[in-house]
């Protein structure tokens, strides 16, 4: 089976000032980097694995940058208050065990934050989406224990099922129910969401914000907007150089400074 997404950006022309009826456009659109797994590995077919050695490293050059991984909210906010500068968001999709016993430890190591997008469905088990190797999800008292620590913890939807595909009652579902399944764990507002695949259009983000979500993450959006947010790919390969040239590629992108 072809594996249907988790792609890097591509450099498509998009304007900032383009946006759906998901929330308007964002200006300028923030930098926000995209993981999935840290974890060590003997194969990695679609590239969502990063080792727990680069994963430090990526982020010791982020600090020697002058820049501070932050969760989503917490850049929003800032972004809206405009002392956004020097904060970077750090996501990480699908909700994997080792952002509880991996990521979570490190990125309060260097002081950052980021926020983890869970399936709701699948908590506890595995990405049994992918057809790839197996990876464990985190459990709800993993869950529970990264939201304490300072992490932001937001949905992606129920059974990570490409959005665009779902039927209008579907579609409301995964976002309402994920949402709703979150917040009894963390036991606080649930305000974001990333399309699975980082899969939207126009009709998933107005639907996303009419759910109440303050936000949502896509990853290269036709129509970019506050629910169709851009983000940056971070894989294995990335060193330094590679890091610097996707965060001028952004600044040149999106006319905006990091």
């Amino acid at each position: 089976m072809t594996h249907p997404a988790h792609p890097a950006p591509t450099d498509s022309p998009v304007s900032p000032d383009r946006a759906p009826g998901g929330g308007g456009p964002i200006r300028p659109m923030p930098l926000v980097l995209m993981y999935h797994s840290v974890d060590e590995y003997d194969e990695d077919p679609h590239q969502i694995t990063v080792t727990p050695a680069r994963f430090a490293r990526q982020l010791a050059w982020l600090r020697s940058a002058g820049l501070r991984g932050v969760g989503m909210r917490e850049l929003l906010d800032a972004h809206a208050d405009g002392r956004a500068r020097g904060l970077v968001g750090l996501t990480f999709d699908d909700g994997y065990a080792d952002f509880a016993t991996r990521v979570t430890p490190t990125l309060l190591r260097f002081g950052f934050s980021a926020t983890v997008f869970v399936v709701t469905e699948r908590i506890g088990g595995d990405n049994a989406w992918d057809d790839g190797p197996r990876k464990p999800l985190m459990t709800v008292g993993q869950i529970a224990s990264v939201a304490r620590s300072g992490m932001e913890v937001a949905s992606h939807g129920l059974r990570h099922v490409p959005l665009p595909a779902a039927s209008d009652d579907a579609l409301a579902a995964e976002l309402a129910g994920s949402r709703a399944a979150l917040e009894r764990i963390v036991g606080e507002p649930v305000t974001g969401f990333a399309y699975p695949y980082g899969h939207a259009g126009a009709r998933e983000a107005a639907a996303a914000e009419a759910a109440g979500y303050d936000y949502a993450c896509a990853i290269d959006p036709y129509e970019p907007s506050r629910h169709a947010l851009a983000r940056t790919y971070i894989g294995e390969r990335d060193r330094r150089l590679r890091l610097r040239a996707k965060v001028v590629r952004h600044e040149l992108r999106w006319r905006s400074r990091v």
